[in-house]
């Protein structure tokens, strides 16, 4: 199994390799107010592939401190659960007759 996931790593990699290298070509991206990057084509890809994963960590930050603030909290119950005494009620004894 793990021959067949390095065999589609490579080939995946193989693919984008070719692929970068078939888009040499310069390319120009417009800002606005008049600025222009002149770059190839596959470096302004590889620019948005990064600020795109920039932003997509930077949003997932507040949920990732939430679950690690209760994951604490959790381990801080358990732990006093764990190290308080378990007091076991007998029930009361039926009356005699």
């Amino acid at each position: 199994m793990k021959f067949i996931v390095w065999l589609i790593r490579v080939l995946v990699f193989v693919l984008l390799l070719v692929l970068a290298l078939a888009n040499t070509q310069p390319a120009t991206l417009n800002f606005l107010a008049g600025y222009a990057w002149s770059a190839p084509l596959i470096l302004i890809g590889l620019a948005f592939f990064v600020v795109g994963l920039l932003a997509g960590l930077v949003s997932s930050m507040p949920a990732m401190l939430r679950l690690r603030m209760e994951n604490g909290r959790l381990k801080r119950e358990l732990r006093v659960a764990r190290e308080t005494p378990v007091v076991v009620e007998q029930p009361p004894m039926p009356p005699l007759i």
